[in-house]
């Protein structure tokens, strides 16, 4: 099969000659997140100055998301004919993100019971700030408030008020809409084809700014925290980092490897650019529109990228699930007050319904520990304070592996429904079909994608 494809090499000379330039883009990216340390630690009151920077790149990049998830759902549920291939793809998702994120809190609790990061350490005296997180985190409300809030207002309203569950909740009825309407929804379906593209053109643009907003970022967290509280809570962050690699590399990758025969290591090469757009804005946000185009390239069919990726961004937060816990177990042990057992199984229960509506809470990791101290051990309250300097620096590493877990579902999820063409995948994920960097999306790659009917036309017999 892939003798077949060889011949389509040559075809891509036009697009890699285009990616050259984007190669200069990151690199740049690189440079300016350590230009942006130096003038943080050396000049703290300029950093603090330059956050706004940063704020911006992240709010360009929002602003693309709804568009970019309501477009590739219409599109991906408009073209297929059976609606419960959709309701599927998402009942698998929903089961998938609950149970991955009760083995993420799992293995926080203990990872945080062998190392004991926080142990012999007298920080008292840096507690404090707590009850402004626990008031955060009953803003969010609950499970019903919750619910509630993925019914926007209006119809319009969802593609411009940043939610993405309401989005995706507006993206379904019209995609359903339009299938239901049959070869009357046809030019809709070409109507949202090209302004599809025009959104995917505005974000190349965008991300052309990424060098700006990561110097401006990195600058700030590190003028507001500077480097001493890294050293000093160095241990929990280094206990952190590497139970989220084993998380990944351990636990994700050998289950995508049993299921879907996908190398974890391949996907992050193929993904890598995305992470150091996260490490650069310290945001997933930053990352989802091209996640949802890279998806869609490697194979996996369009409306399972268009249901997996938005619901798993609110639901599916393995590196939040991991940090709650192991966060938690270091608060109490560096207070000098342990949790028991049956203390860490009951904080364990409230973190799994609690962290499925992190996503929708200001501060998402610090509100939320600290509305799960304040319902179990309301004295540890103030030892969220203790976290506070280091939390932006652990939100990349929550930020990286919730990514992770998310492009890992969607591959699983398209394996068990039948929606992903693994002969695809394996072309891209060995670079034979390189993603047009200069579109994002797969009906311009041209004559690459003429020449290599096999893989072409497998997706199509496959998504069908």
């Amino acid at each position: 099969m892939s003798d077949t494809t060889h011949p389509a090499v040559p075809a891509t000379d036009g697009p890699p000659a285009r990616r050259d330039r984007t190669h200069w883009l990151y690199i740049a990216v690189i440079i300016a997140v350590v230009g942006g340390i130096l003038v943080g630690w050396l000049a703290p009151d300029l950093g603090k100055a330059l956050g706004p920077l940063g704020t911006m790149f992240v709010n360009l990049i929002k602003m693309m998301i709804a568009p970019v998830i309501f477009c590739t759902i219409v599109l991906g549920i408009g073209s297929v004919r059976k609606a419960a291939t959709v309701g599927k793809v998402g009942g698998l998702a929903i089961g998938y993100f609950l149970a991955m994120s009760t083995v993420a809190l799992g293995i926080g609790l203990v990872v945080g019971n062998l190392l004991d990061p926080g142990s012999g350490m007298n920080l008292g005296q840096d507690a404090g700030a707590g009850a402004q997180y626990a008031d955060q985190a009953h803003a969010g409300g609950g499970t019903v408030e919750f619910v509630q809030g993925i019914i926007p207002t209006s119809l319009l309203s969802a593609l411009t008020g940043g939610s993405v569950l309401q989005a995706l909740f507006v993206a379904l009825l019209v995609g359903f809409a339009v299938q239901a309407m049959g070869s009357a929804g046809e030019p809709v379906l070409r109507g949202i084809g090209v302004i599809q593209k025009l959104v995917f053109r505005i974000l190349s643009m965008i991300l052309w700014l990424a060098p700006i907003g990561a110097f401006g970022a990195i600058a700030n967290v590190v003028g507001r925290t500077g480097l001493d509280a890294v050293l000093q809570l160095g241990t929990l962050m280094i206990a952190f980092y590497l139970t989220c690699l084993v998380f990944v590399f351990g636990i994700l990758g050998v289950l995508m490897w049993s299921v879907s025969r996908v190398s974890i290591f391949k996907l992050c090469r193929y993904l890598a650019r995305e992470y150091l757009l996260i490490v650069a804005t310290s945001s997933s946000e930053s990352a989802l529109p091209r996640l949802i185009a890279k998806l869609d390239h490697l194979g996996v069919e369009r409306t399972t990228v268009g249901v997996v990726v938005p619901t798993g961004y609110s639901f599916n937060l393995d590196g939040t699930a991991i940090y709650l816990t192991m966060a938690s177990i270091f608060i109490a042990d560096a207070m000098g007050q342990p949790l028991t057992l049956a203390e860490q199984l009951g904080l364990l229960v409230f973190m799994i319904v609690a962290s499925k509506g992190a996503a929708g809470v200001t501060g998402a990791g610090l509100a939320t520990l600290a509305g799960g101290l304040q319902s179990h051990r309301p004295d540890l309250l103030d030892g969220v304070g203790l976290i506070v300097g280091i939390d932006r620096f652990m939100s990349e590493a929550r930020a990286l592996t919730n990514f992770s877990g998310n492009a890992v579902a969607t591959v699983l999820i398209g394996t068990w429904t039948g929606t992903i063409d693994k002969v695809r995948v394996g072309e891209v994920l060995d670079r034979r079909i390189p993603f047009d960097e200069r579109t994002m999306l797969d009906d311009e790659h041209g004559d690459a994608a003429e020449q290599a009917p096999a893989s072409s036309t497998e997706k199509k017999l496959v998504t069908a």
